[in-house]
């Protein structure tokens, strides 16, 4: 079925996406090079794929969510194999007993914003323009979905080797404990499909446009270079936080998460200052001496200082000269239902979110 489409993603395109998807993965999600290598490769001979607002879908057309889950850090060195995704459609098919209509992206930040297009392209669907957190975050639940009552399961895991698992559970909060187990004993990462939805269950639910935002924002680092952060932040209404050198990096993987902190010491309007950052795969929260800056579920992303490329949880090291930049996140994370999900209080953090 043909339907009008706001973009065709060639591997040009898909670039774009990926460095735009590493800016809204808030330093996590995992790094979307992997991700852009796979799609790459579906894409090749001249491919694209169809990006479709989710106004051309019928109410009861099947979307399914597709993605990487597990450690950034195990991500860099474990790549997918690719046969999960023809298994995953299948088995999400057979477990709704319809076809799937298109693939949409979980989260709009870092890997799982380019694995989706190489499962579209794998299996010849459209992809939807739009997800489910205008950004990334660490945990299933975690998603606007959740906010509507829609449950991550009938899921589907499968990993590099071929073993797969499907999930039943009570609530997506128990899908996020049960699903961490198994992807540890897989090897720190799989490949999941859950929240498989109709068009007409997320009309009001979906964040939308977040995929030609991730374009955009791709294609503006790539104008600007170095000067991206300060583009960025005066485009989508951000600030710069801090500027300055990676001091110190504590980072370990930890049941199924990366964790850690980072500290910066400032340059030039910054200097004789520094910032802490806290991560669980994405930055949580920005301090300096005691201060708040930034917090979840604002964005908080790291940019190259010399290239302006996006520097992520699991890549950033000693010495590093970096922009600090702050974006707001999506407007459905600011009520208190939302926060409880997705709030610096729900990770341990004693503070209160104070918008951007």
């Amino acid at each position: 079925m043909s339907r009008p489409s706001v973009m065709q993603v060639d591997t040009e395109a898909l670039c774009r996406i990926a460095d735009g998807g590493a800016v809204l993965g808030a330093g996590g999600g995992g790094n979307p090079y992997v991700g852009r290598l796979m799609a790459a490769q579906a894409l090749a001979g001249g491919k694209t794929v169809p990006v479709v607002s989710l106004d051309e879908f019928a109410d009861d057309e099947l979307i399914l969510p597709i993605a990487m889950m597990g450690a950034p850090a195990v991500m860099v060195e474990k790549f997918p194999s690719g046969n999960e995704i023809p298994s995953l459609v299948a088995m999400m098919e057979r477990l709704m007993d319809r076809k799937v209509s298109a693939i949409l992206c979980i989260e709009a930040g870092g890997l799982n914003s380019t694995i989706p297009f190489a499962a579209a392209a794998y299996m010849g669907l459209p992809i939807v323009d739009g997800d489910a957190m205008g950004r990334a975050f660490p945990e299933l639940q975690m998603v606007t979905f959740t906010l509507g009552g829609i449950r991550a399961t009938p899921m589907a895991m499968f990993d590099d080797k071929g073993n797969g698992a499907t999930f039943d559970t009570i609530s997506n909060k128990w899908t996020e404990r049960l699903a961490r187990a198994l992807t540890i004993e897989m090897g720190g990462s799989a490949m999941v499909g859950l929240y498989a939805v109709t068009a007409g269950q997320i009309r009001d639910l979906l964040i939308k446009g977040s995929l030609t935002m991730a374009h955009r924002i791709g294609c503006l680092m790539q104008e600007h270079g170095a000067d991206a952060a300060r583009v960025l932040a005066e485009t989508f209404g951000g600030a710069i936080l801090f500027r300055g050198r990676v001091r110190d990096v504590a980072r370990r993987n930890e049941g199924g998460f990366t964790r850690g902190t980072l500290s910066i010491e400032g340059t030039g309007d910054f200097r004789r200052r520094d910032l802490v950052l806290s991560f669980q795969n994405e930055f949580l929260a920005a301090e300096e001496d005691g201060r708040v800056l930034a917090s979840t579920p604002d964005l908080i992303t790291l940019l190259d200082a010399n290239t302006g490329e996006p520097v992520t949880t699991e890549m950033v090291k000693y010495g590093l000269a970096i922009n600090v930049l702050g974006l707001p996140c999506a407007p459905i994370w600011r009520t208190p239902a939302a926060l409880e999900l997705v709030g610096p209080r729900y990770f341990g953090l004693d503070v209160d979110y104070r918008p951007l």
